[in-house]
């Protein structure tokens, strides 16, 4: 027999919301009682949430309340619905969503190749300053900096540096990153808890460095594409600093507008 769920780390209804949530319309006051159980870890990723019937139940709200709150989730990467089978936590571990804010293509489908991921360097440091900011952690206090090549067919595409919380990820070290076998979301999600949800970027063109020249196997000065990115985790925490150099001679940077 299955043990009994703990109770919820969320009340059942709308009582004990601020006077303020009262002026935001009722669908995204049940969407935001939604996004705090997913922080809260109420719902594991790639877990079965709840029906729409027992949610609305639960939140003393109709039916098609939670469905347009369920529906945003949805858009947004944080539910995923199946078709028969209910609506699940979105989790980095589906192929689907592997490399979810990777949006390099290439030209043609048909040269389409399996990402190769390689970790060049791991190491723990004082977080410099501007790095801190970002990741609003106090004076003092470490992140883990990972250097990782990203190819395509054997080619070198893709440099990234990383910046991650070093209190957040404890115990991540080269060693874990080097026995790892999938996406390093996944691996995040799945041993340290932490799920990415969204994600901010600032793309510029940029002429290689001495640096990621080396790396690509390109000429200093190649033109390259420099994508910063920002990475949040439930709440709006930022949980990453991402700064990758992309080579698009045979691929280019699509992305949907909604």
């Amino acid at each position: 027999m299955a043990e009994p769920r703990p109770e919820p780390l969320v009340r059942s209804s709308l009582a004990d919301k601020p006077q303020s949530a009262a002026f935001s319309p009722l669908y995204r006051q049940i969407k935001a009682l939604l996004l705090q159980s997913l922080q809260q870890g109420e719902w594991k990723p790639g877990e079965l949430i709840p029906s729409e019937l027992d949610l609305a139940a639960r939140f003393q709200v109709s039916q098609g309340t939670v469905r347009k709150a369920v529906d945003e989730l949805a858009a947004e990467h944080m539910l995923q619905r199946r078709q028969g089978r209910g609506t699940f936590v979105s989790t980095h571990n589906e192929a689907r969503v592997r490399f979810r804010f990777l949006r390099l293509a290439p030209d043609q489908e048909s040269d389409a190749q399996p990402a190769q991921s390689r970790i060049l360097s791991c190491k723990r440091l004082r977080a410099p300053l501007d790095i801190a900011r970002v990741l609003d952690l106090r004076t003092g206090e470490t992140v883990v900096a990972i250097r990782r090549l990203l190819s395509f067919g054997d080619v070198p595409s893709v440099v990234d540096d990383i910046w991650l919380p070093g209190g957040v990820f404890k115990g991540l070290t080269a060693e874990v990153l080097a026995r790892n076998r999938g996406p390093l979301y996944a691996l995040f999600e799945t041993e340290f808890g932490v799920s990415m949800v969204r994600a901010d970027e600032k793309i510029r063109a940029v002429a290689a460095n001495e640096d990621a020249a080396s790396i690509l196997r390109i000429d200093q000065g190649t033109p390259i594409l420099q994508v910063d990115r920002l990475s949040y985790s439930y709440g709006d925490r930022p949980v990453e600093i991402r700064r990758g150099w992309y080579l698009t001679d045979r691929y280019h940077y699509r992305n949907s507008l909604n």
